[in-house]
C-alpha cells in the first residue's frame, strides 16, 4: 500500500532538485503568498557542538503583504522523519494548497502541506555567521532552473539581510550537498548579488 502523500515547500536550498531524496513524488515550482524569506545567523541547539564557522542560514516568516518564489515537493509521509531532521533547526508549519500560486497547472493532491521557519526563539550562534558561498550556490542554481534569470534576480530582491558576509569556499564546499556549477553559472550569480554581499 502506498504511503500517505505530504508536501513542502522549498525556499531555500530545496528548491534545487539535485539536493532533494531521489524518492519524491513530485515537484512543482510555485510562489507561497503570506511569506518572506531572509538570512539568519543560526540558532544555538541544546547540547551542539560549537564550531569555528557557523553559517547563516535562509528563513522564511509569515508577512500578509509578502509572497517568495519556492518548489512545493511532494513525497511519502513516511518521508517526514527524514526531512524534519534534515531541518533539525527549524519549526515545521502548516499552509494551505490555497496559498500558493502555481507557474502550470498541478493534480489535485491530498496531502498536509509544510514549510519550515527557523527556531527564532533560540539565541543565535556566537561569533561570525557568514552566508558559505557552496550553499548560495546550490540555491542559486535552483532559482535559476526553475525560474530562469528573472527568478534568480527576484530571489534576491526579495531575500532579506543579504548584506551578511560571504564565506568563500566554492573551491573546497563546506556545504555538505554542494552542486556542480555549469560553465557560466559562477559569473551570472555573482554578478546578481548585491554590492557588499559579493
Amino acid at each position: 500500500m502506498q504511503s500517505p502523500l505530504i508536501g513542502y515547500f522549498g525556499y531555500g536550498s530545496l528548491v534545487n532538485r539535485a539536493t532533494l531524496s531521489s524518492s519524491v513524488v513530485a515537484a512543482f515550482p510555485a510562489r507561497l503568498n503570506g511569506w518572506k524569506r531572509t538570512w539568519r545567523p543560526r540558532p544555538r541547539m541544546e547540547g551542539e557542538t560549537v564550531l569555528p564557522l557557523s553559517p547563516s542560514l535562509l528563513t522564511a516568516h509569515r508577512a500578509p503583504d509578502r509572497a517568495i518564489d519556492g518548489l512545493l515537493v511532494v513525497d511519502g509521509a513516511d518521508r517526514l522523519g527524514d526531512l524534519d531532521a534534515r531541518e533539525f533547526r527549524y519549526h515545521r508549519r502548516d499552509v494551505c494548497l490555497s496559498d500558493f500560486e502555481f507557474l502550470a497547472e498541478v493534480p489535485q493532491i491530498d496531502m498536509r502541506v509544510h514549510v519550515y521557519e527557523a527556531r527564532v526563539e533560540l539565541p543565535p550562534v556566537d561569533g561570525p555567521a557568514p552566508i558559505l558561498r557552496s550553499y548560495l550556490d546550490a540555491v542559486m542554481q535552483g532559482f535559476l532552473r526553475e525560474f530562469g534569470e528573472a527568478g534568480l534576480r527576484r530571489f534576491v530582491a526579495e531575500t532579506e539581510a543579504f548584506h551578511t558576509p560571504i564565506h568563500e569556499d566554492r573551491h573546497a564546499p563546506v556545504y555538505s550537498r554542494s552542486v556542480d556549477l555549469q560553465s557560466g553559472e559562477a559569473e551570472l550569480f555573482d554578478a546578481v548579488l548585491p554590492g557588499p554581499a559579493r
